[in-house]
């Protein structure tokens, strides 16, 4: 077994509990549905805060994101007012960057008071061993997307796409984003079998290289729960389009729950 040296150490009070988000695409497909979207996970955001420590936001918050020097995309106000005000108020966030979000640069980490990771990440977390992060691009297959992320998360593709005029650069990333599967295609709808999953096939990999506990990613859309070796468990959180579903730690158990309050209520 390895030795994983940066670990991640995170303690529960009784009482405390951690909670964990991912796959929103705010701002698809389009501004209607969105927005409705976008006020019941505020709504959770709220339902949350009075126990919450630590939320974890892993990836996809929105369907696409770019940090220009002085622009920001339009929008999300509410969400982003309401992490700054949890932030404020002592709760640690941190947020994985997603293949949707993943052109961060600062603006998080200065403004909402957020910890970015661009990678996924050991935690132990009252003793338990966590490996956590967006899920893209990890596993085997997948290997379009692996060449294009190498594309996107290139220096100079950066600099190039930030001399478009936001306009411009903004509206076309939001409708090629939108086309790459809003959100996830018909093959993604149904689990696939351990050996086609490859989330699952990474987690049984890194399983022999240190005894984790849990394995917690977003990405796949589907909530999941799956046995990894007989030695931990594989956690997929699931979304914020079909599901509304989370998960929950509170210091020995993590559970995937449904938050279906309306926004009405």
């Amino acid at each position: 077994m390895k030795v994983i040296n940066k670990l991640i150490n995170i303690e529960l009070n009784e009482g405390e509990k951690i909670y964990f988000s991912s796959d929103n695409h705010l701002g698809a497909p389009d501004y209607d549905e969105s927005i409705i979207r976008e006020k019941r996970f505020v709504k959770w955001l709220d339902f949350i805060k009075e126990d919450a420590k630590v939320i974890f936001l892993l990836g996809d918050l929105f369907d696409f994101w770019f940090e220009y020097k002085k622009v920001v995309p339009k929008g999300f106000v509410r969400t982003l007012g309401k992490l700054a005000e949890l932030t404020d108020s002592g709760i640690q966030i941190y947020f994985f960057v997603g293949n949707h979000d993943l052109w961060m640069n600062g603006y998080f980490q200065k403004e909402l008071n957020i910890t970015v990771f661009h990678k996924p990440q050991n935690f132990s977390i009252n003793g338990k061993k966590m490996l956590i992060g967006h899920g893209d691009g990890l596993g085997p297959g997948d290997k379009g997307f692996k060449r294009m992320k190498k594309v996107f998360t290139n220096s100079f593709c950066r600099f190039l796409f930030s001399w478009i005029h936001p306009d411009v650069g903004v509206r076309l990333a939001q409708y090629l984003s939108t086309k790459n599967k809003l959100i996830s295609g018909v093959d993604d709808l149904e689990y696939k079998g351990d050996d086609n999953e490859w989330l699952v096939q990474y987690a049984k990999k890194k399983i022999k290289d240190f005894e984790y506990d849990f394995f917690i990613f977003g990405h796949r859309h589907m909530p999941l729960k799956v046995n990894i070796e007989d030695k931990a468990t594989y956690f997929n959180l699931g979304d914020w389009i079909s599901y509304y579903s989370y998960g929950e730690f509170d210091g020995k158990n993590f559970d995937l729950k449904y938050f279906k309050k309306s926004i009405n209520k």
